[in-house]
């Protein structure tokens, strides 16, 4: 391959573009091939790529993020009311606030690292929430959330077009974003996110941002000035929050102030531990993970327990559905919790560290079987 991308990069990014497109197949056994719900692994996919951004490569724990994603819907949805319900002009308005936002947050929260960095981000997340919820009330409609109606002005489409009769709907140049629409728009913003995410890991940038996590300090000794780059890594992780908050606009239209909860901030968190910490894929499937428990596990309940069990005899199978109730349903978390302490306890690298142990098993297995090969056609001596 060329200089741009190395042959591996190429199979990494072709790998993960097939699985992201063929995802309507592949989670189908699992239950989970719904439009909305594949949209939302999307969504929140592209939420945790842009925190590992911040996250895996500059060592920078934000527990903040959820404001730039309220921030990305509120702005979002203020762009399909008042300019036009086209998702394009509305991500990319999304996306220049949330940049701005950051850029603020930034430069205040930048001043201070470790956990002084990361109390700090709480607390401007938690006055955007505050503020989204009661003050600015005129913005934000307060807990109640803004919705789109038929009485928005949205000038740039009544230019060129009659208002329509029905609800107004998000499109892209006249086409629905809903359903598989939607599902494959989203998919398009998550291929675009991983590819930008890998160009930033092997960059130069991507190199300073690495270097800044092992060792800022001496980094700094050496007269290397790294507050730029940490600030770039910051806005770059909050325009991305911004876009996941927008697309989330898209595919459920309302925004409201409890999508800037610390409770979301620490979703993202969790994601990103889930997966793999400073790894590329390992977020995404952390952001699968939880939203597959939060809306398929959560469902199951006892008739589909029962129904699971169905094999076993009556008495047996009533002790393992009382004993599975406590795990699924409303008790989804108690799932997710353990599993979250298993990984944290067994591979702390995430899931990601999981593969590649298993793949490092495959190649010690496969050396091993070349190693006695060729001790057996060796000439005898």
């Amino acid at each position: 391959m060329t200089s741009f991308m190395s042959r591996k990069d190429f199979i990494l990014f072709a790998g993960f573009t097939i699985v992201v497109l063929l995802l309507p197949f592949l989670a189908a056994p699992f239950g989970a091939a719904y439009p909305d719900l594949l949209q939302r692994f999307m969504i929140y996919g592209i939420f945790a790529v842009g925190f590992n951004i911040l996250f895996g490569l500059t060592g920078y724990l934000s527990f903040g993020h959820a404001a730039f994603f309220g921030v990305g819907s509120y702005a979002a949805m203020w762009s399909f009311k008042l300019l036009s319900i086209n998702a394009l002009p509305a991500l990319i308005f999304a996306v220049i606030i949330a940049g701005l936002f950051a850029l603020a947050i930034g430069y205040v929260s930048l001043r201070r690292s470790g956990i002084y960095f990361s109390i700090l981000t709480l607390a401007f997340a938690q006055m955007s929430y505050n503020l989204a919820y009661s003050v600015l009330t005129p913005i934000t409609n307060g807990e109640t959330g803004l919705r789109m109606t038929l009485q928005d002005p949205r000038v740039l489409d009544r230019l060129f077009f009659e208002a329509s009769p029905g609800a107004p709907v998000p499109s892209i140049f006249g086409m629905s974003l809903s359903g598989w629409n939607g599902f494959y728009f989203t998919a398009l913003f998550m291929i675009a996110t991983f590819f930008l995410a890998m160009r930033i890991n092997n960059s130069p940038f991507g190199m300073m941002l690495k270097g800044i996590k092992s060792n800022q300090n001496r980094m700094n000794y050496t007269g290397f000035n790294t507050r730029p780059y940490t600030l770039t890594a910051f806005v770059i992780s909050g325009m991305l929050a911004g876009l996941a908050g927008a697309l989330l606009v898209v595919t459920d239209p309302l925004a409201g102030a409890e999508r800037m909860r610390w409770t979301a901030s620490g979703e993202v968190v969790l994601m990103t531990i889930l997966g793999g910490v400073g790894t590329l894929v390992g977020p995404v499937i952390g952001a699968m993970m939880i939203k597959y428990f939060e809306n398929i596990f959560s469902s199951f309940n006892a008739n589909v327990l029962n129904n699971f069990y169905s094999f076993l005899p009556d008495g047996v199978r009533e002790v393992m559905v009382t004993i599975s109730s406590k795990f699924v349903g409303e008790g989804w978390h108690l799932s997710l919790g353990l599993i979250f302490v298993l990984i944290v306890m067994f591979l702390p690298g995430g899931v990601m560290e999981g593969v590649r142990r298993i793949a490092a098993s495959f190649n010690r297995r496969a050396n091993g079987n070349k190693a006695e090969a060729r001790v057996a056609t060796a000439p005898a001596e």
